[in-house]
């Protein structure tokens, strides 16, 4: 049986702005928001008509997880958000008020901008060669 990575915990201040920020700027889908025991919610958003690695928005509760909100992964790219069109993509991110890093380039494995989420985590968004 294959295995695959079904979700990456994904640190947040508060559920709510961070789901805003996943549908509204991102264009992703809601795919669940389930209450939990203390103040606790599932919530889990991916982007949209593609199967595979969905994102768990976790309120962070404890001070060295508020610590980690906007910096994950030490100020590197965090995640990679693999696109078919990259322009169309690339055009309608800004155009909903998503603050890239640097403008789009080519690569030898595809085109690519950085952008920052609304905590300061760093993507990739990419369309590589093969897609």
């Amino acid at each position: 049986m294959p295995r695959t990575i079904g979700l990456i915990a994904f640190l947040v201040r508060e559920y709510d702005e961070a789901i805003h920020y996943f549908v509204n700027k991102l264009n992703f889908e809601l795919i669940e928001d389930t209450p939990r025991e203390a103040e606790k919610r599932w919530v889990v958003v991916s982007p949209p008509g593609r199967p595979g690695t969905r994102i768990l928005l976790a309120r962070a509760v404890t001070p060295k997880q508020a610590a980690a909100v906007g910096n994950q992964s030490g100020g590197r790219v965090f995640l990679f958000l693999e696109t078919g069109d990259f322009w169309n993509d690339y055009q309608a991110m800004v155009s909903r008020g998503v603050k890239f890093l640097e403008k789009p380039r080519e690569e030898p494995y595809g085109t690519v901008a950085v952008f920052q989420d609304l905590y300061g985590n760093k993507w990739d968004l990419l369309q590589s060669k093969s897609t």
